[in-house]
């Protein structure tokens, strides 16, 4: 629990020291108001407790000592931190912008890895919580409504496969399509540079 703590106030001082379009809030769940805890479900960013994946896994012990949110003004730019890896760093925005959202991306890891070294392997690349993140640990994903290829899930994902996409619900991983929007991601993180994991998920 300790070391929950210890990444937590890491991870905020770091966060805090932000500026420009990343400067921001960090939101602990611990203590966390109604308020907050509503306004950030609505936003959809909000992560809940682990599935019994992650319960099975250790990854939830002690929970919600040293988890947290933290997000930009714009509400562009998010840090889920100690929920399933220490850092989680997201970038996004509603519309077609995939430029914009990747160099965001990238300009905060720049400037969080400044201050909180990353761990890198040199044959697994980063090293991440979950094995299929491993390598870049880049997952970009958009969400599209797909009415046609939806109406058969099976036609939907043999062509994903076809491109190396994955195919999850509108809220992520064992989750439903919510009015027929999928989230469509980048399926291999490793053995590509992280612009080639972004680029197989525009083109696919």
């Amino acid at each position: 629990e300790a070391q929950y703590k210890e990444m937590e106030s890491k991870v905020s001082s770091t966060l805090s020291n932000l500026e420009g379009e990343l400067k921001g809030t960090y939101h602990p769940l611990t203590g966390m108001t109604k308020e907050v805890q509503q306004k950030l479900i609505d936003d959809h960013f909000l992560f809940k407790e682990g599935d019994r994946f992650l319960q099975s896994a250790n990854a939830c012990r002690y929970w919600p000592a040293g988890r947290g949110i933290y997000h930009n003004n714009d509400k562009t730019f998010l840090v889920w931190c100690n929920e399933e890896d220490h850092l989680r760093i997201i970038s996004m925005q509603m519309g077609g912008d995939l430029g914009q959202v990747y160099r965001r991306l990238v300009n905060a890891v720049n400037e969080i890895e400044k201050r909180v070294p990353f761990s890198h392997h040199d044959r697994l690349g980063f090293l991440t919580f979950c094995p299929t993140n491993l390598g870049t640990t880049v997952r970009a994903s958009v969400h599209i409504k797909l009415p046609k290829l939806a109406a058969n899930r099976d036609k939907l994902e043999e062509v994903a496969g076809k491109y190396s996409l994955q195919v999850r619900g509108t809220r992520g991983e064992h989750t439903e399509a919510e009015g027929g929007v999928y989230d469509i991601s980048n399926k291999r993180r490793m053995g590509l540079t992280e612009f080639q994991a972004v680029k197989e998920m525009q083109d696919g």
